[in-house]
């Protein structure tokens, strides 16, 4: 019946079920805080939920909204993208509205790889992206971040030296999750040189662009170059904290959104028209509401961080997203894994091993990853459970 073969596609054979479902099941069944899946514990803001529901009531994209999403969220992300980064993209030709940022990477991927192309990707990395690449039949290429002085830095020169004839594109993620590093001016300009002399395309997975604690969030697709090889990709999960809602975007060019809109027809179609509709009116909020987000995330960073270091972890305090990185081995500890299976019974806090991010797994052995986007209360009793880890 099965010829002797087994039921999963073998390019799909190396991945399980996420960690994060894992995770999550364990806060669920141990009662536990939940600081490993990145998701608010408070919706968005009220104005923007009340537009959501006016458009489910006035029949505003009940049925199928067109393909490439709904006219006035494609205008919206353009006028975004002009507002805050002076990049200019046609609405029509260069707004391509998706499922998520998780669809537009899996539509970009599939639509841009074919068997055997090279994708350079930073790791640790969302794990979305190895799973994408393997369906697209490519190969991954990892190029390693590695913590220095408090942070994590990439290393120029082997990204450099990762690019090989057979590279077809980087994939690109800054603020950078999980480490919470965001890419300078010029290392971007690095990436966008290489680019350009190798003449590969790039994606960019943006999401936390309104995220940033420290430094600037620089879209790479503004340098020299980049405009006609970059797909750029965000959504409103993040910035707005309707992360249920799965409305990303892609902007590029004429001939690559073709090309993405392409795959992306063939996953999910089309998808959630009313929320397309109030998250066109998010992207119009006063600037104000950009600069409060940042501002109270900082806030929460900071106060889990200083939590952490109490607790004994050494912490790498981020510069961008939602999470922080800690280093167990000060703790006593090596492996990741084991240590955040373990958390729940020993101080009911739930956390993510980085090692999961990794191909090179060693390098992540000793990093978890902790999320900050929950209400100050319940990170303020995160904190005081993880304490317990100093005294045993």
């Amino acid at each position: 019946m099965t010829q002797g073969r087994p039921l999963l596609n073998r390019r799909l054979t190396e991945f399980g079920t996420t960690i994060f479902a894992e995770m999550s099941a364990l806060a669920v069944r141990t009662g536990s805080i939940n600081l490993g899946q990145g998701f608010p514990d408070t919706d968005g803001p009220e104005e923007v939920r009340e537009a959501a529901v006016r458009a489910l009531r006035d029949g505003r994209g009940n049925q199928y909204p067109p393909g490439p999403g709904v006219p006035e969220l494609r205008a919206a992300v353009a006028e975004h993208q002009q507002r805050h980064y002076g990049l200019e993209y046609d609405p029509d030709t260069e707004v391509l509205v998706t499922t998520g940022a998780t669809e537009a990477v899996a539509a970009s991927l599939l639509a841009l790889v074919e068997p055997g192309d090279e994708v350079i990707a930073l790791e640790p990395y969302y794990d979305s992206y190895a799973a994408c690449i393997a369906m697209a039949g490519g190969t991954r290429v990892p190029v390693t971040l590695r913590p220095h002085e408090g942070a994590y830095r990439l290393d120029l020169d082997e990204l450099r030296a990762a690019v090989t004839p057979r590279t077809r594109l980087i994939l690109l993620n800054t603020p950078h999750n999980p480490t919470g590093t965001v890419l300078t001016r010029d290392e971007l300009a690095s990436v966008a040189a290489l680019a350009c002399e190798r003449d590969l395309l790039v994606v960019t997975d943006e999401v936390y662009e309104h995220v940033v604690f420290e430094g600037e969030h620089i879209p790479l697709a503004s340098f020299p170059g980049m405009r006609e090889r970059t797909v750029t990709i965000s959504s409103a999960g993040k910035t707005f904290s309707f992360t249920g809602w799965k409305v990303g975007w892609v902007t590029a060019s004429p001939a690559l959104t073709s090309a993405v809109r392409s795959a992306k027809q063939f996953l999910t179609y089309v998808s959630g028209g009313p929320f397309q509709y109030a998250v066109a009116e998010a992207l119009r909020l006063p600037r104000t509401y950009f600069t409060d987000l940042r501002t109270d995330l900082r806030s929460k960073r900071d106060l889990l961080s200083a939590g952490l270091a109490e607790a004994g972890f050494d912490v790498y305090r981020p510069s961008g997203t939602y999470f922080v990185t800690a280093d167990i081995r000060p703790l006593g500890e090596t492996d990741g894994f084991a240590f955040c299976r373990a958390l729940p019974e020993r101080c009911g806090v739930v956390a993510v091993p980085n090692a999961v991010f990794y191909d090179h797994r060693e390098e992540g052995a000793p990093f978890v990853r902790f999320a900050f986007c929950k209400r100050d209360d319940v990170l303020t009793e995160a904190v005081a459970r993880l304490a317990s880890l100093r005294a045993s």
